[in-house]
């Protein structure tokens, strides 16, 4: 079942190593696909080693539907976050270093750049530590998105939501550029450059109408 969306889950998976989100086999990716299934990735799997077989099909308990491997050790959180999320179909989770250091200094990543607003509609905070393979870390998520799109988990790593396979990508891989430029910007020792709230609402609605898909971007 799902050929063509676990091929997107894997090449979305693919750039996450690409942009040195991920190493080896950290993370997950995962899809919803209809009010019954969501796929998620394999745990323990080097993702240039898989294929489309290795991504599991699971209910809305995470108990497996199709497929052979052992589901992510997160699918207790995933699950839980689409429960509670109802207009989420995607949820990405990395241990980016550059966006999940910065969650060890600060309580929030402010957004004061124009990149961060596009793709995570603005501030991003930092959750308290809950360990991987946990419900917390799915309470987590949820109990402080708010309305972004990103959040880090303090000692842990970072998960970005979307509507869609590309809206969760593009949260994880801008939120880490914008995390070096930030890093950057503090070790300067120097005030940083604030967006003002209506400079960052501008940023996120002209996004809305990036790309040539609509809502694709």
């Amino acid at each position: 079942m799902y050929e063509l969306e676990k091929k997107k889950i894997i090449d979305a998976a693919l750039k996450l190593d690409k942009y040195q989100l991920i190493s080896l086999s950290g993370g997950n990716v995962s899809l919803r696909v209809n009010s019954e299934h969501i796929l998620v990735t394999p745990s323990g799997m080097v993702y240039d080693e898989m294929v489309p077989e290795d991504v599991l099909v699971v209910d809305n308990e995470g108990k497996i539907v199709e497929g052979e491997r052992k589901a992510s050790v997160d699918t207790i959180a995933l699950c839980y976050i689409y429960k509670n999320m109802p207009n989420v179909n995607s949820i990405i989770h990395t241990h980016q270093p550059y966006a999940t250091g910065l969650g060890l200094v600060f309580d929030r990543i402010d957004c004061d750049l124009t990149t961060l607003a596009n793709t995570t509609k603005g501030h991003v905070h930092v959750a308290p530590y809950s360990s991987a393979a946990s419900l917390e870390m799915g309470v987590a998520v949820v109990d402080y998105i708010g309305d972004s799109l990103a959040v880090v988990l303090k000692n842990h790593g970072v998960v970005t939501i979307g509507k869609n396979l590309t809206e969760a990508l593009y949260a994880a891989v801008y939120l880490e550029e914008s995390a070096k430029t930030l890093y950057v910007a503090h070790s300067l020792g120097r005030p940083v450059a604030k967006l003002t709230e209506d400079q960052i609402q501008v940023a996120v609605d002209v996004f809305k109408a990036y790309g040539q898909v609509p809502g694709e971007h």
